[in-house]
């Protein structure tokens, strides 16, 4: 096994296309990659069955953070005395049938893998406080119809929401209330933006995630007999004094224009969250786990 080659210099045409991946979505399309940063990022999108293209791992800064390598000049078995964090650096990414420390998975056969140097992780990292390992994955298609659903499903719909960080919070509270689907209808935020992935800390890899038309969307929940809430302020019943025990769809539009006349209409019930302030609205990731937070209490009486 040949140790992976190493860039030292912010210039390098490989360091160039990670950043205009991470800048340009229409180049994210074009190539068919997303770029993930950080060891639980990457664990989660392993397990979700997406495939690494090529890894970019700063030594330096991994080896201080990953889990079971001693310190530098501590030799554990298996390691020479000196360099054991290199070492297991080597092993973790060089082969494919090595693991990722923490995520515990094998790399790809065919997986091209680059150490870098601290200067050049700093330059292509988004936020500082990363474990030192960036990796570039391929795109994969995800539609309604490959959505897996329980007995009793859960399922939030957003339509037309525009900030990353606003749906990266919302797929967080989807994942810890345990909704089976997050479906975004004419999305207007590239859905591997790394400001996404980044805020949703995983979850958009955690979650079945899938992007489609309100049409298409709005057939597939009545197809599978899963009663659709809209949340809106006019003609509405309060959410709590709703019934969300069985297959339920709670849908949610932006915060500026609510939803659009296509979803009230299809709505098998109207809910509200009661506002005492002065203030009419609150922001769509609040409003969603207050939402799904009361499916999950009614659940559990």
């Amino acid at each position: 096994m040949s140790a992976p080659e190493t860039i030292t210099s912010g210039q390098n045409p490989k360091i160039k296309t990670l950043l205009e991946l991470q800048e340009k979505s229409k180049l994210r399309r074009e190539m068919g990659l997303f770029v993930v940063e950080g060891r639980r990022e990457l664990s989660h999108c392993l397990d979700a069955g997406f495939v690494p293209d090529t890894v970019f791992i700063c030594p330096e800064i991994f080896d201080s953070s990953a889990e079971g390598i001693p310190p530098k000049g501590r030799a554990t078995r298996g390691t020479e005395a000196g360099g054991p964090e290199r070492n297991a650096v080597k092993r973790a990414v060089g082969s494919s049938e090595a693991r990722l420390p923490r995520g515990v998975y094998p790399l790809p056969i065919g997986t091209k893998v680059f150490e870098v140097s601290r200067n050049v992780y700093e330059k292509i990292a988004y936020r500082g406080g990363t474990e030192g390992i960036i990796a570039e994955i391929k795109y994969k298609d995800r539609k309604l119809e490959d959505i897996e659903l329980r007995e009793n499903p859960l399922v939030i719909v957003l339509e037309s929401v525009e900030k990353p960080g606003n749906l990266g919070a919302v797929l967080r509270s989807a994942d810890a209330a345990g909704a089976d689907a997050v479906i975004i209808c004419d999305p207007l935020t590239d859905l591997y933006n790394p400001n996404l992935i980044r805020s949703s800390i995983g979850a958009i890899f955690t979650r079945q995630v899938v992007a489609a038309t309100s049409e298409e969307t709005i057939a597939w929940l009545k197809a599978h007999g899963i009663s659709i809430l809209t949340a809106q302020l006019q003609d509405s019943s309060l959410y709590y004094d709703t019934p969300m025990t069985g297959p339920t769809a709670i849908v949610m539009g932006t915060e500026s224009t609510g939803l659009t006349d296509i979803w009230r209409k299809a709505a098998d019930r109207h809910i509200l969250i009661p506002m005492l302030g002065a203030l009419d609205s609150l922001n769509v990731s609040v409003s969603a786990a207050i939402l799904l937070y009361e499916a999950v209490r009614q659940r559990r009486l």
